[in-house]
């Protein structure tokens, strides 16, 4: 009957040795997960200043410079950096078209009632576009018959001119001769008796006060006949500046092409919102609302900043690519860089220059005011 209390005993012990050990894995995996999370805490609390900081450059970098990027090509059997620009292309030759100045004429708006389509080929001195000129053609006609009138009025008065002078000098030849006779009369004064001598010498009297006031009043009627035709004469010329100014203005209304070239339509701001014109529309004088472009010669400009500027050179080469047309390729090359450099948009501290690259090739899709990207190659040798 002994030995069974012995057994409770052992089996007592045993049991309280089981319990220590699990509670001592159990403490040593609570504290390597405190641990854990602690040092995780401590590497976020790192980590955030640092994303920060480097979140904050990248903006400021992409707020103050023009996008650029710089990229890795193949060039043979190295690779080569190569500087990705993003510009606009436009035709090296072309030629604005504006809505006509008329001169000597206040219009609010013109109204064109012919338009080349756009996307058109013209050669130079086709017909573009024509604007309504029946004003203008009206205003020539009534212009042109009031310098006829003048005109006639003048070569009217010049003949009556003639006509008075002619009289004036055949009056002064008559008043001469009577002098003459006057004279000749007071030769024969002492044989005369007093009643004809006194008469005598009143005939010289009167003749030259007549001939004296006969010079006198020629001078006079001259200057005032020619006053009177120089009067005509100065509305005649004016008159004759407005037929031709209304002339000048007619043709004005029909715009011909200055080069051979495609027409492109600008987009303008006409009856209320914006959009390309139409025949019919009304445009105010000034406007540029067309232009011919020479498609052959096309040119990329593009604006980069002042730390990517440094890299380039005169002569570089180039691919240029078109967003639209992603499939098309123009090999390109740096023809012009600027001088002197611009603020940026959002920033003063970094300049912007602008370059412009010159594009080899044709292409019908090759057209003005296309987006483009040029991959500049800056490590191979400019030519």
């Amino acid at each position: 009957m002994c030995p069974a209390p012995f057994e409770v005993a052992d089996d007592s012990d045993a049991q309280p040795h089981v319990n220590m050990h699990a509670a001592g894995d159990s403490t040593d995996r609570g504290m390597r997960f405190s641990v854990s999370i602690l040092s995780l805490a401590l590497a976020i609390i790192i980590a955030i200043p640092v994303v920060a900081l480097l979140i904050s450059g990248t903006k400021r970098k992409l707020e103050a410079s023009p996008i650029t990027a710089r990229t890795t090509g193949i060039r043979g059997n190295s690779t080569t950096p190569v500087l990705r620009l993003t510009g606009t292309t436009e035709a090296v030759e072309s030629r604005a078209i504006l809505a006509p100045l008329l001169a000597g004429q206040q219009l609010d708006t013109l109204t064109i009632v012919m338009l080349a389509q756009g996307g058109s080929h013209v050669k130079r001195g086709d017909l573009l576009v024509q604007f309504d000129r029946q004003s203008q053609i009206r205003n020539f006609i009534d212009k042109q018959a009031d310098y006829g009138k003048l005109v006639d009025q003048v070569v009217e008065e010049q003949a009556k001119e003639n006509a008075a002078r002619a009289k004036d000098e055949t009056e002064i030849k008559q008043a001469e001769d009577n002098l003459s006779k006057a004279k000749l009369e007071m030769q024969k004064v002492e044989i005369l008796s007093r009643l004809d001598a006194e008469k005598a010498q009143e005939n010289l009297d009167e003749s030259q006060a007549t001939l004296h006031q006969l010079r006198e009043t020629f001078d006079l009627k001259r200057e005032a006949a020619k006053a009177g035709i120089r009067i005509l004469e100065i509305q005649r010329d004016r008159t004759r500046e407005m037929m031709l100014h209304a002339q000048a203005n007619s043709d004005l209304m029909q715009i011909h092409s200055p080069i051979d070239g495609v027409v492109v339509l600008n987009t303008i701001w006409k009856q209320g919102k914006m959009g390309e014109v139409q025949e019919g529309d009304q445009i105010r004088p000034g406007v540029p609302f067309l232009q011919v472009v020479n498609p052959s010669r096309m040119q990329v400009r593009a604006p980069v900043n002042q730390e990517d500027f440094l890299n380039l050179q005169i002569g570089q080469r180039a691919r240029v690519r078109l967003d639209a047309y992603p499939q098309l390729e123009f090999p390109g090359k740096l023809e012009e860089v600027a001088p002197v450099g611009r603020d940026g948009d959002f920033s003063s501290k970094l300049r912007i220059f602008t370059v412009v690259f010159s594009i080899a090739g044709e292409d019908a899709r090759l057209m003005p005011d296309l987006s483009a990207a040029v991959d500049v190659d800056i490590a191979g040798p400019s030519q």
